[in-house]
This record gives structure tokens, sequence and C-alpha cells, in this order.
């Protein structure tokens, strides 16, 4: 009688998978493996060696070129979301394995609703005064807070989310200008913003709101001869990709105080370690990649991994292959 394939399941970190599709088939047909905990490396690969199929929350567990030539029962693999920047995708279609990604579900709306949490976090300082109030203090120098009506937000890429950004400045009475590499006047003109070059971008808005995709024009693309262009009273916001900034040359950047502060959602390595100084950088308001967060997104995740790993079970296609560009 065959063996039953080995299916791995990486990076549920909320153990949430589990609550939103029915996972009975997988449980009957193969020998089905849940991993909470973040994996990298030699870590990760004592529990991957044997996998016929792997399926990934995101981008959490990291696999390249060298660890997917590890991992010889490898016949399939998915990850939830449309893309993922940890996954050699050439390797595996060297070796013709395929790959299926899911439904991202309401991603969009929750990362451009973080976004401007942490645009007032960091504005309003509401870290700093909770904290005054529960030491004791009340209306200290902190107080004294800025206001955004009438201040200028620049949106670095103006798609789905940043449009979305972009549509609440305006409701706080902020001018919206917009910069991408592909930016065109009529496109920014079609969500109510100014088309401006990115010096100028950086040096007259409040607040710099980032929703680039990281490729190959845009990683990097904040580093410190941009940083330095910022206002001292500015906020740089990061809910995108952590490539996208040198987070080396930020904490610097911010010690300096241009710009005057900065909110991050997402970081070079997830979750970030222990000893990172990112934990504790002055100016710097930092969440655990909260922006996909949210019951509605993880019950598209689930389903989107039940539905294809069946499919790869039955030997049909999946419901949402996904074929590197």
């Amino acid at each position: 009688m065959a063996s039953l394939p080995n299916i791995v399941i990486l990076g549920d970190y909320e153990r949430a998978l589990h609550r939103f599709s029915n996972w009975e088939k997988l449980e009957k047909q193969a020998n089905l493996t849940f991993h909470h905990d973040p994996l990298r490396d030699e870590a990760l690969y004592e529990v991957i060696k044997d996998a016929d199929a792997i399926a990934i929350v995101r981008d959490r567990a990291p696999l390249n070129e060298a660890m997917i030539a590890r991992l010889p029962k490898l016949k399939f693999l998915m990850f939830t979301g449309e893309r993922n920047g940890t996954l050699d995708a050439a390797a595996l279609v060297s070796r013709n394995i395929p790959m299926a990604c899911s439904p991202g579900g309401p991603s969009k709306e929750t990362t451009a609703e973080l976004t401007w949490a942490l645009i007032l976090g960091a504005s309003k300082r509401l870290i700093e005064e909770n904290k005054l109030i529960a030491s004791g203090g009340w209306r200290d120098q902190l107080s004294l807070l800025p206001m955004l009506s009438g201040e200028r937000l620049g949106i670095m890429g103006l798609g789905a989310i940043g449009s979305r950004v972009a549509r609440v400045g305006a409701a706080f009475g902020m001018e919206v200008v917009a910069w991408s590499p592909r930016m065109t006047p009529e496109r920014a003109a079609a969500e109510n913003a100014k088309s401006v070059s990115l010096d100028e971008l950086l040096s007259t808005s409040k607040v710099v709101s980032m929703h680039l995709v990281a490729g190959p024009g845009t990683k990097g693309i904040i580093s410190a001869d941009q940083l330095a262009l910022m206002r001292p009273d500015s906020i740089l916001v990061n809910t995108s990709r952590a490539a996208l900034i040198n987070m080396t040359d930020l904490q610097k950047a911010l010690k300096v105080g241009k710009p005057g502060q900065a909110a991050v959602d997402v970081f070079d390595i997830e979750p970030l370690p222990e000893n990172d100084p990112l934990r504790n950088t002055p100016n710097l308001l930092v969440t655990p990649h909260l922006g996909f967060i949210a019951e509605p997104i993880f019950e598209a995740f689930s389903k989107g991994i039940t539905e294809a790993l069946e499919a790869w079970l039955d030997n049909k296609p999946a419901p949402h292959p996904f074929k590197p560009q």
C-alpha cells in the first residue's frame, strides 16, 4: 500500500487556518503538519526535507535556490496572497514543480487602515501620550501636537492601497502628491493628486507613505541621500515591503532628525530579532507586520490552501496557479 504524501503548512503564526475551512479530506489523505513558529535555514529544512507539498502563509518561510535543491521529494508548492518576495520561483520552474497562490482577501483595505493608524499614531504621539498617562503625567510637553490638515501627503505608489490612503488624506484636508516609476499627471489626477518628482515629494511632504512593489527598480529606493531630503518634522511610513528602504540608513537618519519620525510595519527579517536595534530606535513606531492580519483575510487564505491542496491530491489543476513573470 502506497504511503500517504507529506504536506507541510508553514507560517501559521496566528494558529488561525484550522478555524476557517474544512481540513478533513486532507487529514485523511495525507500526513498533514502545521508549523506555528518562525522557521529559517536549517530549522526550516528539518521540517520540510520530506515534504511532497508545501503551503506557506505569505512569505514567512524563505525558500532560496539552495534550499529548494535540497528537497528532492517536493512536487507542489503554494503560498497565500498574490506574490512572495522570499521564494525563488525560478528554481521551482526549473524543476517543473507547479505553484499556486490563493486569493488575498481584503488585504488592501486592511493595509490602508493600518497605514492611517501608523500615520495618526506617529503624528499624535499616541504611544508616548499613553505612557505619560500610565506614569502619572498629564499634558506634559509632548502634548503640543501638530495638525495634518493643510499639510502635504506624499504617496509613493498610487495603486489599490496608495489610492485608498490618498483618499483618506484628502478627507483630512491634506494636499496629496504622488510619485512612482510610471506615474503620469493623468494617473495622479484620477485620484485627485498631483504628480511630482521623487525629490519634490520627499522634500516637501509632511507624511510620506510607501506603497510600491519591491522590484528591481524600487528595492532600496529610499536610502541616505533620499532621507536627507526629508523635512525635520516629516513622517516616513512603510506598510509595503522592507526592501524599499535601507533600514540601516533609516536608523542613522532618525538620529539626526531627517525624517523626524518613521512608522514601519515590515522588516528585512521577520519576526524582528530580539536584539535588533529597530526595537528601540527613537522616533520609530513599529508594528509586527499587521497589514494583512484580519479574520476575512485568513478565511480566504485557509480556503485557498485547502482548495489548492485538495486539487493537487486529486491530480486536478490548482484553482489559482502561479506563474512567475
